[in-house]
């Protein structure tokens, strides 16, 4: 088990990095600050976590949004793997693992209310807690199971396709026997696709007439589309759809900004004659299901059959030029930050 934990300090001061003005559309790291405050003592039913490694996620664009949800001046509202050091709830000790709604900060006093999984034995890297074991997994295991479940000889089609949720859908639809297709943004993710992703083809999208290359691909047409980005891919992917088809809507990364709202779909008639059932997946809908679908994730990874990169950087001040890369490019990688340390 302590081979899995990195070493951290435990220093008398808080570090937090705080939201200090509202984005006007996609989070800039102009629109946070560093602070330092004391390290909070857990009271009845709490416990107070040293976080390790902060996570940077394209849900955190409507959280910084909302006032009710990240309060000006308060740390960032966000995922986070860390370490309990104190505890006064007889059912969580101290050296156990959690992740959940942690914040950018190094100390947060927290509740089972606040967790997403309560780690005991970690059996990866506590990295992978944050990704393809932490809400990134679990949104590709639900999301596929509950919309569209991947089968042998299905043509699956999946946007984004070497990140996170990505790279876990491409290997959970190859080994159903599907014949999966990958969209991702440059050369060295298409490889990364084909080498350890599961995916039958992958493609640039920026470097080739995306039309022309999924109708080659998939002459018939594709059975699922793993819907990760929205906007002129969807547009063009609704075009390359068998009939039945379904979509899995699971992320709008093509869409720089909510303000004023975009219109559109304009693509109703496609929908229509090709018959399709399009879903949206909402994650935080589902967060009692999050320990079976870890579970299932976790034999996935002890087999072998799970593969993962994570992309870890140090520093609690790199976590938001972190965040603002996401939006900055939408091929950026989810970045964790690891903040043990330093």
């Amino acid at each position: 088990m302590q081979g899995f934990i990195p070493p951290f300090k435990t220093d008398p001061i808080n570090r937090q990095v705080i939201l200090s003005r509202r984005p006007m559309g996609s989070p800039v790291a102009a629109d946070f600050a560093r602070r330092d405050a004391q390290v909070p003592s857990p009271g009845e039913g709490m416990f107070l976590v040293r976080n390790l490694y902060l996570a940077a996620d394209p849900v955190q664009r409507g959280w910084a949004a909302n006032p009710a949800l990240t309060p000006l001046g308060e740390p960032m509202r966000a995922l986070s793997v860390g370490v309990v050091l104190d505890s006064r709830d007889s059912g969580i000790r101290p050296g156990d693992i959690v992740y959940g709604f942690l914040g950018w900060q190094d100390y947060k006093v927290a509740t089972r209310a606040d967790l997403l999984s309560h780690i005991e034995k970690p059996l990866a890297p506590l990295s992978a807690y944050a990704g393809v074991l932490g809400m990134p997994g679990v949104t590709a295991w639900l999301a596929l199971g509950d919309i569209a479940p991947p089968y042998d000889g299905a043509g699956m089609l999946v946007s984004t396709a070497a990140g996170t949720v990505g790279s876990v859908v491409g290997q959970i639809a190859h080994r159903a026997g599907a014949y999966v297709v990958g969209l991702t943004g440059n050369d060295d993710k298409v490889k990364l696709c084909l080498a350890d992703y599961g995916y039958d083809a992958a493609y640039n999208y920026k470097s080739v007439d995306l039309a022309s290359v999924l109708a080659e691909a998939r002459p018939e047409g594709f059975d699922i589309y793993f819907d990760n980005t929205g906007g002129p891919i969807l547009d063009t992917a609704i075009r390359a759809m068998a009939r039945h088809g379904r979509i899995v809507h699971c992320g709008t990364a093509a869409t720089p900004s909510w303000s004023p709202p975009p219109t559109g779909l304009r693509n109703e008639r496609e929908i229509l004659m090709r018959a399709l059932t399009c879903g949206g997946f909402v994650i935080f809908d589902h967060v009692a299901r999050f320990p079976e679908a870890i579970e299932r994730l976790t034999d996935m990874v002890l087999a072998g059959e799970l593969k993962f990169h994570d992309h870890v950087e140090a520093g609690i001040d790199r976590i938001s030029g972190s965040l603002e890369a996401l939006f900055a490019d939408s091929n950026a990688p989810k970045t964790l930050v690891y903040i043990g340390e330093d």
